[in-house]
């Protein structure tokens, strides 16, 4: 029977998952948001589970009993799914269930009164923004809530030191284990701060040897410049990732000029939705969905045959998916004039579709 992972290890599963659906980044960010806050909801109320018992999970109350706190008799006894609503909608989590207790659990989190998880989410901002204050975040707890659901000290504090921990760790793992066969980078721009430009948050994942998913790195920029990608991609070397067979990046010059440079050994192709964009942006409103079906057709490999054999992966495999993108460039690379009708800078349809990936 497989065993069950603990909450705020099982969202920590689902964020990693994301990062497998092949999908923008920008929306994958935005989830990551949601389940951040998720993740910080469900941290908050562990803690304060631990503090009530005066013994993290797993600790017996024997080890616990160091004479500096309150070691309550009882277990955690499983949880239950709690809805609550926040601005973003509705979120599920898992309320911890306590047996053989003397004295009932009442969360201070969820207090008599409190329906808005509006402090839940500011302090996630707070958290990393302000950098992990605990009097930052003991205000806007109270602002938000008031003092109803007010969080003490030590619950604050916790909260934030296991944040901390767990990113530091992270940020800092050790990357020899993993073998990429594909590392995609890209960036998304959030605007920090009231009145100030958006700044990049650069990412990388990819797909391992084994054909499994993982997130690598993110880190804040100040720019998409190659000096930025540089230094990302080369502290992700230093802790040990070796080069990928693949890597996948949109057209920004910053990130293939430090792609090349720190990965010289890797082959790279432009990111085909990337690509896949810019050719929609180039055909008419009426067109677009024929030509996105036919231009995902392209890359759909899945049970080709060649006669009675299915054609593995290879250069008849490749040699076939370039007739496919030699006959899209046939039907639609004269869409568009050669002549100056072209968005100044922008390059024409068959550029885009000559240099299709294959």
């Amino acid at each position: 029977m497989a065993r069950t992972l603990p909450p705020v290890q099982a969202i920590r599963a689902e964020i990693d998952a994301l990062f497998a659906e092949g999908r923008d980044l920008v929306e994958v960010i935005e989830d990551v948001a949601r389940l951040g806050a998720r993740l910080i909801i469900q941290t908050a109320v562990e803690a304060e589970v631990d503090a009530f018992l005066g013994r993290a999970r797993y600790q017996r109350a024997a080890a616990a009993d160091d004479g500096r706190q309150i070691v309550r008799p009882g277990h955690r006894n499983g949880h239950c799914p709690t809805t609550i609503k926040t601005t973003t909608g509705l979120v599920t989590i898992a309320r911890p269930k306590l047996r053989g207790t003397t004295e009932k659990f009442a969360s201070r989190l969820f207090g008599t009164g409190v329906t808005r998880t509006n402090a839940l989410e500011t302090l996630v901002i707070a958290s990393f923004v302000r950098g992990l204050s605990v009097r930052d975040v003991e205000g806007a707890l109270a602002d938000a809530l008031g003092p109803e659901a007010a969080l003490s000290k030590s619950t604050v504090s916790a909260i934030c030191q296991a944040i901390v921990t767990e990113y530091d760790a992270w940020c800092h793992r050790d990357l020899h284990g993993v073998e990429l066969d594909y590392l995609s980078c890209d960036a998304s721009h959030f605007k920090m701060h009231d009145g100030q430009r958006a700044e990049p948050i650069l990412a990388a994942w990819g797909i391992t040897t084994d054909g499994k998913p993982v997130f690598i790195g993110l880190a804040p920029a100040a720019a998409e410049s190659t000096d930025a990608w540089h230094d990302f991609l080369t502290g992700l070397a230093a802790r040990g990732l070796r080069p990928p067979l693949l890597v996948i990046s949109d057209g920004a010059p910053g990130l293939i000029t430090a792609a090349e440079q720190v990965f010289p050994a890797s082959l790279r192709q432009r990111c085909v939705i990337h690509k896949c964009r810019n050719v929609l942006s180039k055909v008419s409103a009426g067109d677009q969905a024929e030509v996105k079906a036919a231009f995902w057709d392209i890359f759909d490999t899945s049970g080709l045959q060649q006669g009675d054999q299915e054609i593995e992966p290879g250069q008849d495999l490749v040699a076939w998916v370039q007739r496919r993108i030699d006959a899209f460039a046939d039907t639609w690379g004269g869409s568009l004039p050669r002549g100056g009708q072209e968005p100044a800078g922008r390059p024409r349809l068959a550029d885009d579709l000559s240099a299709l990936p294959a």
